[in-house]
């Protein structure tokens, strides 16, 4: 992605990312949150709001946007209340939103990324609050009309507001993949900005690097993807600053982003607060956060991403690289942890997982698929450890059997395969025997020639049908070399 710049102008950028928590209903009714129902199916007259109908609090949401809370290092707020944001949409059919005003369940906090050459620097969060999702307009459906899905209106979300502090398109993306890789190792939500689990508003300014004071700040508004936050805000960098080289000023608007073009477009002036006539939602209790109530939500966490790559390097001596390839998924990660449980051969595991297993995992395009268990996986990398299995043969030979054979142990795939190596087997009875029919051979190898030593293991190797560890081999013939005269 092509970044714009100015010598004269920097730019700064807030984001308010809505996310999708991944409970099994609403928050404040019974109705289902399933992305793949029939539209306008997952409705009850609470999600209407007709009259006489009374909310009731989703207790699994208040926890899990107190996971994320913790996550953050943020404030948990003990004693909240919800608000009535007023504002019309028509997919908004109570023709209000239930969210927090003045008492979000999260306060402050802030989300670590690494940026150029290893350091570190920390963007500071304003808040974590709660609140209801509206609906959802189609307007590519029909070419005179367009549809309303009231199935999302309800579904309960924690938005996550930043403080004004991010200074790049880099970097606010890389804080959006931190953000869903965290919602996704708390089970929270799955990240998924294409559905529209999880969707971002960048609040983008621009201001000379002499003054202190922001400059206007415009919102834009609902990207779902990665790819066009960045393009938004480049845009937006640019199309400031020549507003403001030609002495022109910027407005406080809302824009909406066009995926085909690159480019934003007005959709209408910034609201500000009063517009939205918060007050104290009438129907819904104030809700208490105890402190046993805190403590069970955070005994009983998901380690965080963050948590992970931190002990994979102290606890399993991985290298930093490792631990954060090995973090990318969760299902990565457990896989990782539950293989050690049976062997100490960490970084072989870590090998093995980068390398075959995940080639296969891609091949298949499914995140969540294994091809072989955790069990068979520590009896092939301990069986390479003990020079009972070559470790080409197992990479080959034995994992794609296991995987279409996925009932079998390892044990029994070696026996299929004839790779059982043979007890009575003397590897240095192998290697003198190759060595004596060379003596030439040994003789200009002792010169120099050392590129002589691929000859010497392919005779063993094919004399051991390939059940022989190659490293152990090289070893072995070099020993065995030295010691001729």
């Amino acid at each position: 992605m092509e970044q714009f710049s100015d010598p004269d102008f920097e730019l700064v950028v807030g984001l308010e990312i809505h996310i999708q928590l991944a409970t099994d209903s609403k928050l404040f009714a019974g109705d289902s949150t399933d992305f793949h129902s029939e539209p306008n199916s997952n409705l009850s007259v609470i999600t209407l709001a007709h009259p006489g109908t009374m909310p009731m609090l989703n207790e699994t949401a208040i926890e899990y946007a107190v996971r994320m809370g913790i996550a953050c290092e943020s404030t948990i707020s003990r004693y909240c209340i919800f608000d009535r944001k007023n504002y019309f949409y028509p997919d908004l059919p109570k023709g209000f939103q239930t969210t927090q005003d003045l008492t979000p369940i999260c306060v402050g906090g802030s989300v670590e990324l690494e940026i150029e050459n290893g350091n570190k620097r920390s963007v500071q969060l304003n808040r974590i609050h709660l609140e209801e999702d509206a609906g959802k307009s189609i307007h590519d459906m029909d070419e005179n009309r367009s549809m309303i899905d009231l199935n999302r209106a309800g579904i309960p979300l924690i938005e996550l507001v930043t403080e004004p502090c991010i200074g790049s398109e880099v970097e606010a993306i890389n804080f959006l993949k931190e953000i869903r890789q965290m919602v996704r190792f708390l089970e929270i939500c799955d990240g998924n900005m294409e559905q529209g689990s999880m969707r971002c508003d960048a609040n983008i300014s621009v201001k000379r690097r002499t003054e202190t004071e922001l400059g206007s700040k415009v919102e834009v508004k609902n990207m779902n993807s990665m790819r066009n936050v960045g393009k938004a805000i480049t845009h937006e960098f640019e199309r400031q600053t020549q507003l403001l080289n030609e002495g022109l000023s910027v407005v406080s608007e809302t824009r909406l982003f066009d995926v085909n073009t690159g480019t934003t477009s007005a959709m209408r002036t910034k609201e500000e607060l009063n517009d939205y006539r918060y007050f104290p939602e009438p129907d819904l209790s104030p809700f208490t956060i105890s402190d046993e109530r805190l403590e069970k939500i955070i005994a009983a966490m998901p380690a965080s991403p963050k948590e992970l790559r931190s002990r994979f390097q102290d606890d399993y001596q991985l290298s930093k690289y490792d631990a954060e390839v090995l973090t990318s998924e969760k299902s990565l990660a457990e896989y990782f942890e539950e293989v050690c449980k049976k062997t100490t051969q960490y970084k072989q595991v870590a090998n093995w997982i980068q390398g075959p297993i995940k080639s296969m995992i891609d091949a298949d395009g499914e995140t969540t698929f294994l091809p072989i268990t955790s069990d068979q996986l520590a009896d092939i990398v301990n069986l390479i450890a003990d020079g009972e299995l070559n470790n080409s043969e197992a990479k080959k030979k034995v994992l794609p059997f296991l995987r279409n054979s996925p009932e079998l142990s390892v044990d029994q795939a070696l026996e299929s395969l004839n790779l059982k190596s043979p007890a009575n087997v003397d590897n240095t009875s192998l290697v003198l025997d190759v060595l004596n029919a060379f003596p030439d051979k040994v003789v200009a190898y002792k010169k120099g020639k050392k590129n002589l030593l691929g000859l010497f293991m392919g005779e063993v190797m094919k004399k051991a049908e390939g059940r022989i560890d190659p490293q152990t081999t090289k070893r072995l013939i070099e020993e065995l070399i030295e010691k001729q005269k």
